[in-house]
């Protein structure tokens, strides 16, 4: 699969995560830095995806 995001639809999906979860996304990224130690770009999304409920493309860019 692929993790490629055009630049503009990166930046759309980020300015869109404050309002759909009621976190910052600076918060979203200190939990992926304090989260399990995950190496893979699908298990980070995974786990944002199944521990907090965040909707895929929400998640692939925080990863991302």
């Amino acid at each position: 699969m692929s993790h490629v995001l055009s630049e503009e639809t990166h930046r759309n999906m980020l300015a869109r995560i404050p309002h759909c979860t009621g976190r910052e996304v600076s918060d979203w990224l200190r939990t992926v830095e304090d989260g399990p130690a995950l190496f893979r770009f699908e298990e980070k999304v995974s786990w944002l995806r199944h521990e907090y409920d965040l909707a895929y493309g929400h998640a692939k860019a925080i990863v991302h």
